[in-house]
C-alpha cells in the first residue's frame, strides 16, 4: 500500500473517532438533563406527599382557616398534573406560595408549633425544600452544559444527528415564589 492510502485511512479513522466522541458526548449530556429533571420531579412529589399530612395537622388546630387549606390543595393538584419544565416550574412556584400561607397560619397557633407531629413535618418539609433546591441547581447546570455543547463547534455539527436540542432552564416565573418557604422551629 502506498502512503496516500494510509493517509486516507488515517483521516477516515480520525473522523470516525471524532464523530462518535461528539455524538456520544451529546447523548450523555441529554441523558444527564433528563435525569436531572426526573430528580426535580421526585423531590417535588416527595413534597406533594407531605402536604396532606401537614394540612391535616394544621387543620386540627386552625379549622377556620379554610381558604388557606383550599389554596394548598389546589396548588398541590396543579403540581401533580404539571408536565414539562415550564409547567412544573410554575406549579412549583404556586405550591411554594401556598405553603408560605399555611406556615404563616401555623405561626398564630403556639400549641400547633409545639406539636411533635407538626415539628416532624416541618423538619421533613425543610429537608425536602433543600433537596428541591439542589435538584434545580443540578438540572440548570446540566442544561447549561448541554446547551453550551450544542452551540459550540464541533457539537453544533453533531447536535441534529444526536437529536440534541437546547433545553429551557428551570425558572419559577414569579420572583416572589422562587425562594423556599421559611420553615421555622
Amino acid at each position: 500500500m502506498n502512503a496516500a492510502v494510509w493517509v486516507v485511512v488515517g483521516i477516515a479513522v480520525l473522523a470516525a473517532i471524532i464523530f462518535f466522541s461528539q455524538y456520544n458526548g451529546l447523548i450523555r449530556k441529554k441523558v444527564a438533563v433528563d435525569e436531572a429533571f426526573a430528580q426535580i420531579e421526585v423531590q417535588l412529589q416527595r413534597r406533594n406527599d407531605l402536604i396532606p399530612n401537614l394540612v391535616e395537622t394544621v387543620k386540627g388546630y386552625a379549622a377556620h382557616e379554610s381558604s388557606t387549606f383550599e389554596k394548598v390543595v389546589q396548588a398541590r393538584a396543579a403540581a401533580t398534573a404539571a408536565h414539562g419544565v415550564a409547567e412544573v416550574a410554575a406549579a412549583d412556584g404556586a405550591i411554594t406560595q401556598a405553603l408560605r400561607g399555611l406556615l404563616a397560619v401555623a405561626e398564630n397557633y403556639p400549641d400547633l408549633k409545639a406539636s411533635a407531629n407538626f415539628l416532624s413535618l416541618q423538619e421533613e418539609l425543610s429537608t425536602t425544600e433543600n433537596k428541591v433546591g439542589f435538584s434545580r441547581q443540578y438540572y440548570n447546570d446540566s442544561v447549561r452544559t448541554l446547551n453550551t455543547a450544542i452551540e459550540v463547534i464541533p457539537g453544533r455539527f453533531f447536535a441534529g444527528m444526536a437529536g440534541a436540542t437546547k433545553r429551557d432552564f428551570y425558572e419559577v416565573p414569579d420572583a416572589e415564589n422562587r425562594n423556599a418557604p421559611q420553615v421555622k422551629f
